[in-house]
């Protein structure tokens, strides 16, 4: 079984960095968002820092698995 998730994972993996959706059914919608840059604090020193522009990954729920959890 564990080859069969690593071939699915690295396939949702590959998808993704080609800014490709990938949805599986009763499970949900993987895809990437872009997040803009922005300024944060050092929580430790209270610094001012600048976080760049960067793609994240974002996984929406299928209502099927949400019904599921309830």
């Amino acid at each position: 079984a564990e080859p069969a998730v690593e071939a699915m994972l690295n396939g949702i993996v590959n998808s993704l960095k080609k800014g490709e959706e990938v949805s599986i059914a009763g499970l949900g919608i993987f895809s990437v968002k872009q997040r803009a840059a922005r300024e944060a604090r050092n929580p430790r020193t209270g610094e001012a820092i600048q976080v760049p522009a960067m793609k994240v990954p974002k996984f929406r729920a299928a209502k099927a698995l949400k019904d599921a959890v309830k």
